[in-house]
Order: C-alpha cells, then sequence, then structure tokens
C-alpha cells in the first residue's frame, strides 16, 4: 500500500494518525469536514508550506482576501484548479516531504 492511499485509508478513522505533523494534519482534518480543527493546526505557524496550507483553506472557505494573503506568504499565486485538485496536490507534496 502506498502512503497516498494508506492516509486516505485513516480518513475512515475518528481522530488523525499520531505520526502526522501539523500540515498534514489540517488535510486530514479538511477532509473530514472539520475546517475549525484543519484551521486551528496551521493558523500560529510561519513558515511557507503551513501558509499554502493556510491559503487553500481560506479559499475553500470563501474568503478571497485572506486566502490571497496567505497564498501571498507562501510565495504562491491563487490557483485555477478546484479545491479538490489543489487539496490533492498539498497532499502528495507533503506526503512527500
Amino acid at each position: 500500500m502506498n502512503i497516498l492511499q494508506s492516509f486516505k485509508e485513516s480518513l475512515q478513522h475518528s481522530s488523525p494518525p499520531s505520526n502526522l505533523g501539523p500540515i498534514l494534519k489540517s488535510l486530514w482534518y479538511d477532509a473530514k469536514g472539520d475546517w475549525d480543527s484543519a484551521h486551528a493546526q496551521v493558523d500560529q505557524l510561519n513558515d511557507r508550506d503551513s501558509a499554502w496550507v493556510h491559503a487553500y483553506l481560506h479559499r475553500k472557505e470563501g474568503d478571497l482576501w485572506n486566502a490571497d494573503y496567505w497564498y501571498g506568504r507562501a510565495k504562491k499565486n491563487r490557483p485555477d484548479v478546484t479545491l479538490e485538485e489543489e487539496w490533492e496536490k498539498l497532499l502528495e507534496l507533503f506526503l512527500t516531504k
């Protein structure tokens, strides 16, 4: 089983795997529909990777001004892809980092 498949299968559980860092926990909670918990994982972090996930979450929330602020902090532009595609890209990137 590959790491992406393993991550997605973990979504069947009520809590994230204990070995996930804040970014992957954020993506896990987001996939479970818990925006507040997802946001709490990255809200106080200041690195570019966390800012990118933070931006994605505000984009999903519909707060594009705030999303664009965080995309800027991540040195990224708001993508022209669906939220699902961005989530997949983030997940694949951070699972392999």
